[in-house]
């Protein structure tokens, strides 16, 4: 399990401000508790400042189990300077509506909150405040400090319950989750090294150009994970924003980079997409080991090669 060095001169950062789901995920990580932490705006800003060495990591949400994968990371860690995933970590969700003291559900007009955590609230609104309208926040905290700091673009925000603890915001309604069981996935993101030992319990995230819109060409690339028994758990196209139909396939897949199978997979990816950019290998959170085939293990692969060798 990767941990951070809490000898580290240089602070760890995530998307704030404090008391979001993010900083509770950042917690998790060994070592992180005695460090210094603090926040950032955006995942734009967080990576920024990991990119200039300012921060060591910055612990960002990258996917839900509702909504699916978190837009602003995916696209902040795809492009610019090259960095990887070290940690990753899943947090259980659970929202509040929290308004400043006096204010009741008749008064609320609209809400502030983080658009996911809005799509997460919608049947709960649509029972108790269905003409409420949603502001977007940078995060569920943000808004909860906006009512503190006095804002008049809304009279309550949804948050966790923590943000309402270190506020003193009152609690209209907890619980106002409508899938109970939800998760978000947190991940802590560095500058490029030493990777993380394999575990058996792995995950791999790739970025994947698609080099030409062609008959096929998405094939191209599964066809180098399924030929060797490599299973994906998450697969999402991100525009580059250059033209239209110009995308880049976000993947994460079961396995380390040190895994035969994850290694040749990857050399045949690389030959139909050169600008793959790979994103790290690090231990799942759920500790679930991948189901491979004996001609998929990693003695398969050396046989194969010593095999051809011999011909040779």
């Amino acid at each position: 399990m990767i941990s951070v060095p809490n000898v580290s001169a240089l602070p760890l950062t995530f998307l704030g401000p404090e008391g979001t789901f993010t900083e509770s995920a950042l917690l998790q990580v060994p070592g992180a508790a005695d460090m210094e932490r603090i926040p950032s705006t955006n995942a734009a800003s967080a990576l920024a400042k990991v990119r200039k060495g300012e921060a060591f990591a910055a612990m960002l949400p990258i996917e839900n189990s509702i909504e699916g994968g978190v837009p602003a990371t995916l696209d902040a860690i795809s492009n610019g300077m090259e960095l990887r995933i070290l940690h990753e970590v899943v947090v259980p969700v659970s929202f509040v509506l929290v308004a400043p003291a006096g204010v009741t559900l008749a008064d609320i007009t609209a809400v502030g909150t983080h658009p996911h955590a809005w799509a997460q609230t919608r049947d709960w609104f649509g029972e108790h405040l269905p003409l409420a309208t949603h502001v977007p926040a940078n995060s569920t905290a943000a808004a909860a400090h906006s009512l503190v700091a006095g804002t008049d673009a809304f009279q309550a925000a949804v948050c966790a319950p923590l943000v309402a603890d270190q506020t003193g915001l009152s609690i209209l309604a907890a619980g106002i989750e409508d899938n109970i069981g939800a998760v978000t996935r947190f991940v802590l993101v560095g500058q490029p090294g030493s990777l993380p030992e394999p575990t058996g319990a792995d995950k791999t995230t790739l970025a994947i150009p698609l080099p030409e819109d062609h008959p096929g060409a998405l094939m191209a690339i599964l066809e180098q994970f399924a030929s060797r028994g490599v299973n994906l758990s998450r697969i999402e196209s991100r525009p580059t924003g250059q033209f239209l139909g110009h995308y880049i396939f976000s993947v994460d897949v079961d396995g380390h980079v040190r895994d035969a199978r994850v290694a040749d997979a990857l050399r045949g990816l690389h030959r139909v997409s050169p600008e793959m950019r790979f994103l790290g290998s690090y231990p799942r959170a759920d500790k679930q080991p991948p189901l491979i085939r004996s001609y998929n293990s990693d003695a398969a692969f050396g046989e194969a090669a010593a095999w051809v060798e011999s011909l040779l």
